[in-house]
């Protein structure tokens, strides 16, 4: 018997592996529908905790991308120490300019002749400057017109759109398991049942076979076979209860539950809610998927993206002001004297020129980023058709086989119950009897996987449609 599909066989060992000292210490108690469980998992699971602090992420990004927009001032202090203060040398222009002022007056010199300038003045060696200066000031700046930061202004509201779109996207992948394991951990107890029913057939035959013994109409071999068959049942009782204590395991785990809590499920779930009427109305588009929505999301931002860097190719202006006090002294005493002020108001205009067609280069990536884009939403559109019409054939091939297999089964217990009556009055043999109960139990097999596989196939198929 396959209670459990390969994939979530993979999900249940899983949840085996985690060491139980990773679980809450306090113990709870947690009666659940499939819808609440649903919801449990949208607050505790960690895939979707960490899709919920990727939209925070982005809504801090956003923050900082809008903080480009406004003013920026900055403060700054400093004090600089010169040892030894620079020397700087340059022609001796106070000696020319003596001598070009007692030119221009026409002084003369002791012999009455005028005094001749000499050709070379030679060189004057001085230091501009003291040991010690100090500043603090303050500089403003305020961007007023870049085109990356006005696309990236434009885009905040896509960005966030994008990140919860993927929370949605991560709710709807847990909640097609949680679905698949709670229904399948439900109908496990169908299971159960039938191994129970099963058991106390077995019993009563077991007591009545004993009692045809007794009278001699029967051997002890008869009696031995019976006794082995519910030795066999007990142990596939006991395999079927230890294989739906891992499905707990694993359905807890997926919902971001601790281990030692405890699970009761609510929900009942028959053949017919299992039909449901769900192929009556087959319609569906494909903006009803999440992946497909998150899908144009990711288109809009690469559509943003290339705006963003042909922008990038017209001029940046920007203002700018500093208001500063400047103080210089040739002892350290800074708490005295004068201090001078400093102030500017600037207009920058940057104007792209040449980079080495690097914008070009980054442009047309986005571009083929954009068509890669596409061409995957185009394949999307292509698996959405696919999945839906596999799902499809799925479900109606699966609820027509638990159909079949159910009335299959019921026939079966007919079969054991004639098979039965026929071998208390002495009519049937052991041989018989057997093999009834062998086709019972085959049947009934049968349609607990049936089940299973109506179960996977419906929620497939809601899936696939965009209706889970």
């Amino acid at each position: 018997m396959k209670p459990y599909p390969t994939g979530l066989i993979r999900i249940i060992l899983a949840i085996i592996t985690v060491p139980i000292g990773l679980s809450a210490f306090s113990q709870g108690r947690h009666e659940l529908s499939v819808r609440q469980a649903v919801d449990y998992a949208a607050k505790n699971n960690v895939q979707v905790k960490n899709a919920l602090v990727n939209v925070d992420i982005q809504q801090q990004t956003n923050r900082e991308i809008t903080g480009l927009a406004y003013p920026q001032l900055n403060g700054n202090l400093g004090a600089t120490y010169n040892p030894n203060v620079a020397v700087s040398v340059f022609p001796n222009f106070i000696a020319a300019g003596t001598y070009g002022v007692l030119a221009q007056e026409g002084v003369k010199d002791a012999n009455g002749n005028p005094i001749l300038s000499p050709t070379d003045f030679g060189i004057i060696q001085a230091q501009f400057g003291t040991k010690y200066n100090a500043n603090a000031g303050l500089d403003l700046s305020q961007i007023l017109f870049d085109g990356q930061v006005f696309i990236g202004l434009k885009a905040r509201k896509t960005s966030i759109d994008f990140q919860k779109k993927n929370v949605e996207v991560t709710q709807e992948q847990i909640k097609a398991n949680i679905y698949k394991i709670y229904y399948q951990l439900v109908v496990s107890k169908t299971q159960i049942e039938l191994l129970d029913a099963n058991i106390s057939r077995l019993e009563k035959l077991l007591s009545d076979t004993r009692e045809i013994y007794k009278n001699g109409f029967a051997e002890k071999l008869d009696v031995d076979k019976v006794s082995v068959q519910i030795a066999n049942l007990q142990t596939e009782r006991l395999k079927a209860l230890n294989s739906i204590e891992n499905g707990y395991f694993g359905l807890k785990f997926l919902m971001g539950m601790p281990i030692r809590d405890s699970l009761v499920l609510t929900d009942s779930l028959s053949d017919d809610q299992i039909k449901g009427g769900l192929l009556e109305n087959t319609a569906y588009q494909y903006s009803d998927r999440k992946e497909f929505q998150y899908a144009e999301l990711n288109k809009k931002l690469n559509e943003f993206n290339i705006r963003r860097y042909k922008l990038s190719k017209l001029p940046t202006a920007s203002l700018n002001a500093g208001y500063s006090k400047i103080a210089q002294r040739d002892k350290f005493d800074f708490y005295k004297g004068e201090y001078f002020t400093a102030s500017s108001v600037s207009l920058r205009i940057n104007v792209p020129i040449f980079n080495g067609f690097a914008t070009n280069a980054r442009i047309r990536r986005a571009e083929l980023e954009l068509q890669q884009t596409v061409n995957n939403i185009d394949n999307l559109r292509l698996s959405i058709d696919n999945e839906v019409e596999q799902a499809r054939t799925n479900f109606r091939s699966a609820v027509a086989t638990m159909d079949f297999q159910r009335k299959n089964m019921e026939l079966a217990v007919q079969v054991y119950d004639q098979t039965k009556k026929k071998y208390e009055m002495g009519l049937g043999s052991n041989i018989e009897i057997n093999a009834a109960q062998t086709d019972l139990k085959a049947a009934q097999t049968n349609y607990i996987n049936s089940l299973y596989d109506a179960i996977i196939a419906r929620i497939d198929f809601l899936k696939a449609t965009g209706k889970l």
